[in-house]
């Protein structure tokens, strides 16, 4: 894809099947988003927004791979341009950007990968 071909070469991908809950009106099949996913090394599964089905999996997903990546060596967090943000600096970039909605700030102290 053209993300993976532009950006970090850790990027995670996850291609989600959105509107699972309506399997009636599917365009396109399980099997066929399965296999263009493995054909473009992205990782899948189907979710429900509506439902809520797989949608904190999706997210959980991404986060453990990005995790195993850190912990394996092929991620170094500290490395400019890794992609990773973490530590004092990651919490003050978000709340800087929050405070410009009316979304409260995390109440996190200093949460850490």
């Amino acid at each position: 894809t053209d993300a993976q071909n532009l950006a970090n070469p850790n990027l995670v991908v996850l291609l989600v099947g959105n509107k699972r809950d309506l399997e009636e009106d599917r365009q396109v099949s399980f099997l066929e988003a399965s296999q263009f996913a493995q054909e473009n090394d992205l990782m899948f599964l189907e979710a429900s927004a509506l439902t809520g089905e797989n949608v904190e999996e999706a997210f959980l997903q991404c986060a453990k791979t990005i995790l195993s990546k850190v912990e394996t060596g092929e991620l170094d967090p500290n490395k400019l341009g890794s992609g990773i943000q973490h530590g004092e600096t990651a919490i003050r970039r978000f709340q800087r950007q929050s405070t410009s909605t009316s979304v409260n700030p995390p109440s996190c102290s200093g949460c850490k990968i």
